[in-house]
């Protein structure tokens, strides 16, 4: 087993709701609640999930864009919860994310090149503006995109252009782990794979550690070494890729997987479908027990009184469900 790049422990994200004239907190949505994982230096970590279950905010404590209620996130043997500021500013240059929107997360009134040379400047990592320029230019050219897009503005850009700026800038720190956060999502399906594939080869170049969030399991078979599944703010299953795809031991994560397409049309005639009842509960008023339990097939009634434990099946391969 390779280095422990990221030890996430048992990471809390709690948002207090407010109402009435007054903004008195009404609630609370349970965003994250309880997770934990190991990210190991050079891999890829799929994270998984329907939408509003918590991936994006995972990600965002991990680069502490977001202050977690409770837990440890530890980095390279950093604990970054209770990070002074300056010292969380040292090592945010190691700590890359790519964002899901490639036109929202550009400056509209910055060209490219500037786009790439600021987070050069601001670490002061390239203290030279020719050399800046330069080091842009190289950057634009591994990412597959030309030089003179340096003099261009995001607006001149197609998205799948926009997204590799995106990547150019992430690369430019020279980090130890990039956040994904849907970073195809938004793009066209014959765009989606020229990403994923530069996505691939500049991991093998450089030796990059990627956390994938993703709610396509298609994309997330074929770049991933492991994955995480995720649901309302839970984590279900942890397995490596070929054992969850092939042997998946959470009903939710068999859902999931019976509506990822097929191309043969004769194995997705024979092949299962689950469909599950229901709708996904509010993270204001979770189910008791097991979150899933309200629209799992296979429930029984010590699922809706007790919370299942994230425990380790097979090697390797952890599900918190209480029939597994």
């Amino acid at each position: 087993m390779s280095e422990t790049l990221l030890e996430v422990r048992d990471l809390v994200k709690h948002f207090p709701v407010g109402g009435g004239v007054l903004s008195k907190k009404t609630g609370i949505v349970r965003a994250v609640d309880g997770v934990s994982f190991d990210l190991h230096r050079g891999e890829t970590l799929g994270l998984v999930g329907e939408s509003g279950c918590g991936k994006t905010t995972t990600g965002r404590c991990i680069l502490q864009l977001e202050r977690p209620t409770s837990g440890t996130i530890r980095f390279q043997g950093e604990e970054l919860t209770t990070l002074p500021p300056t010292a969380m500013r040292k090592l945010r240059r190691h700590m890359q994310v790519i964002f899901q929107d490639p036109y929202s997360s550009l400056n509209p009134r910055m060209t490219i090149g500037q786009i790439i040379e600021e987070p050069l400047k601001v670490h002061a990592i390239v203290t030279e503006a020719p050399a800046r320029a330069e080091r842009a230019r190289d950057l634009l050219t591994q990412v597959g995109l030309l030089p003179q897009h340096a003099k261009r503005y995001p607006h001149q850009l197609s998205g799948g252009q926009r997204q590799r700026v995106g990547i150019a800038r992430a690369l430019a720190m020279e980090p130890a782990l990039i956040v994904c956060d849907e970073p195809v999502s938004a793009l066209d399906v014959s765009i989606q794979a020229q990403i994923v594939n530069l996505l691939e080869d500049l991991q093998g170049r450089f030796g990059l550690t990627y956390l994938f969030i993703a709610h396509d399991l298609s994309v997330v078979r074929h770049i991933s070494d492991r994955v995480v599944v995720m649901y309302l703010g839970k984590v279900v299953e942890i397995a490596d890729r070929t054992s969850l795809y092939e042997a998946p031991l959470h009903p939710y994560t068999r859902a999931l997987l019976s509506a990822v397409p097929i191309p043969d049309p004769k194995l997705e005639a024979r092949r299962e479908h689950i469909v599950l009842r229901g709708e996904v509960p509010s993270p204001l008023n979770p189910p008791s027990g097991c979150v899933f339990h309200p629209r799992c097939p296979v429930a029984i009634a010590r699922c809706a009184a007790e919370v299942p434990a994230l425990r380790e099946i097979t090697p390797g391969h952890c599900a918190a469900c209480h029939l597994a």
